[in-house]
């Protein structure tokens, strides 16, 4: 089961949340975000532990634009979470990242889509559509992902909150990669309350 824990910006924070075993730490960089980080500090995503992988989220970014964030901080994965056409993401798995493509899920048919990208990405996000581009608080209806029949693994996204443990804990689709915690953990945005986070780390990992 991967974690993985969005929308972080500060630094003590970030910390913390990275000590207690997670996977992957998502900052986005997205100005209408009211978790946007553009101008964050290097030293913040640089100092996360071995193992903690760093997750650059953008929103339909120019190439010249994402890839001088990916070099300023150090960036190898990036998670797209706008309109982006699977030529995109080839072109930048091609240029060496590894490239996460968040997908709104509302209905069945919102998962045809995914055949597009197969071959193209490294990992799917299904989250809850919305046009805010994430961030909702709520989930979509996660018996829809049985109709997900792609290679491709996922992360379940969108409104995932402590009282979700037992339902995540009973997925079984051979795809389903881990978890992608965000607004439910939050004191405020882009501040994560530590302890719930631990405390959903450890109940998932019994």
């Amino acid at each position: 089961m991967k974690i993985k824990v969005c929308g972080m910006r500060d630094g003590v924070n970030v910390a913390e949340v990275a000590s207690f075993g997670i996977d992957y730490m998502g900052f986005i960089f997205y100005p209408p975000s009211p978790r946007d980080c553009s101008g964050m500090e290097e030293w913040i995503p640089g100092g996360l532990p071995e193992g903690v992988k760093g997750v650059m989220v953008s929103v339909n970014m120019p190439e010249d634009e994402l890839f001088a964030i990916v070099k300023r901080y150090g960036f190898d994965t990036v998670q797209l979470h706008g309109d982006e056409s699977p030529d995109v993401c080839s072109s930048l798995k091609e240029r060496g990242l590894t490239v996460f493509k968040a997908l709104g899920v509302h209905d069945s048919k919102s998962l045809e889509e995914t055949s597009r990208y197969e071959g193209s990405i490294d990992m799917f996000v299904f989250d809850t559509a919305s046009s805010k581009r994430g961030g909702t608080g709520k989930k979509f209806d996660w018996s829809l992902i049985a109709e997900y029949d792609g290679e491709t693994p996922f992360l379940l996204s969108g409104g995932i909150g402590l009282e979700d443990v037992a339902e995540i804990s009973r997925i079984e689709h051979p795809k389903f990669a881990g978890v992608d915690l965000n607004s439910r953990f939050e004191t405020a945005p882009g501040i994560k309350d530590a302890a719930l986070v631990k405390t959903f780390i450890k109940e998932i990992k019994i």
